[in-house]
C-alpha cells in the first residue's frame, strides 16, 4: 500500500526556530538516501496523523510531494515528545530501485473459525508478530498472513510455511523458527451432575441435620434435670445451716458460777 504525503523544504537551523516549527503544526524530518543529498523537510501534523499507523507505519510506502517533485520514500524512525506524546521528528529513506532493505513486517491471522483447535477451544499462541526480513526495496510487503485453516491442537506455524514475496528472507536463517502455535485450552470445566444426582444429595443433607438435631435435644433435656437437682439440694443446705445452734460462751459460764 502506498500512501501520498506533501512536504516542504525548511531552512531552521537553530532550536528556538524548530520548536517555532513545531508550534505552528509542522514537523521537522530529513530524507536521506541514494545518490542525492539529504534534504531537511517539514511535514503537515495533521496530513501525518492521516497515515501513520503505530504497527505498519515503519513498513509503508510513501510517495513524498517536496514542493511538486515526487519522491519514494519509507519512514525509518519516528520521535515523540516526551510529555504530550506528539510527533516530534520523521525520518525517511529514498528507495532505490535494486537496494535492498531490512524490515519487521508485521504478522496476521485468517480463518480462525475454520480451525478445529481453535473450535475445541484452543489457544493461539503468537510467538512473534513481526518478522524481520531483507527485501527489495520496490518490493516491500504489507504483512505476512497466516492461514489458520484445518490446523488442529498442537500445531505449530513455522516461517517454512508462510508464503514470502519473491526475493525477500527472513534475517534468520540459521533454524525454521516458531511464528505461532495452536495450544491446548488452559481452563477445563467439570461435567455438571445430573439434576437426580443434585436432588439425592440435598435430601441427604436434609436428613442428616434432622438426625443431628435430634441427638442434640436429649442432651439439652438432660442438664435441665442436673440444674434442677441442683436447685432442690441447695435449700437443704441451708436449713442444716440454720439448724446448728451456736457453741455456748466459755467467759459467759465461769462469771455465772463465780457469782
Amino acid at each position: 500500500m502506498t500512501n501520498n504525503l506533501k512536504a516542504a523544504k525548511r531552512e531552521t537551523k537553530t532550536i528556538g526556530e524548530t520548536k517555532g516549527l513545531r508550534a505552528k503544526g509542522f514537523i521537522p524530518a530529513i530524507l536521506y538516501g541514494g545518490k542525492s543529498p539529504n534534504l531537511k523537510l517539514s511535514i503537515e501534523e495533521k496530513s501525518f496523523n492521516n497515515i501513520f499507523n503505530s504497527e505498519t507505519f515503519l513498513s509503508t510506502i510513501i510517495d513524498l510531494d517536496i514542493e511538486g517533485k515526487k519522491e519514494r520514500v519509507i519512514p525509518r524512525d519516528v520521535s515523540f515528545h516526551i510529555i504530550s506524546e506528539r510527533p516530534a521528528h520523521i525520518d525517511f529513506m529514498r528507495i532505490v530501485k535494486g537496494s535492498k532493505i531490512i524490515l519487521e513486517i508485521p504478522v496476521i491471522f485468517k480463518n480462525n473459525s475454520d480451525s478445529p483447535g481453535l473450535k475445541k477451544g484452543g489457544v493461539l499462541n503468537i510467538v512473534r508478530r513481526k518478522v524481520q526480513l531483507k527485501c527489495q526495496a520496490e518490493n516491500i510487503p504489507e504483512n505476512l498472513v497466516v492461514d489458520l485453516a484445518g490446523l488442529d491442537i498442537g500445531a505449530s506455524i513455522k516461517i517454512s510455511s508462510i508464503k514470502l514475496p519473491e526475493n525477500a528472507k527472513p534475517t534468520i536463517t540459521d533454524r525454521d523458527f516458531v511464528v505461532a502455535t495452536v495450544a491446548p485450552p488452559t481452563i477445563v470445566k467439570e461435567p455438571e451432575k445430573p439434576a437426580e444426582e443434585v436432588t439425592a444429595e440435598g435430601a441427604e443433607g436434609e436428613a442428616a441435620a434432622t438426625e443431628e438435631g435430634a441427638e442434640a435435644a436429649p442432651a439439652k433435656e438432660g442438664e435441665a434435670a442436673k440444674k434442677d437437682e441442683k436447685g432442690k439440694d441447695q435449700p437443704a443446705d441451708k436449713k442444716q445451716a440454720s439448724d446448728k445452734k451456736p457453741a455456748p460462751d466459755k467467759k459467759a459460764a465461769e462469771k455465772k458460777e463465780k457469782k
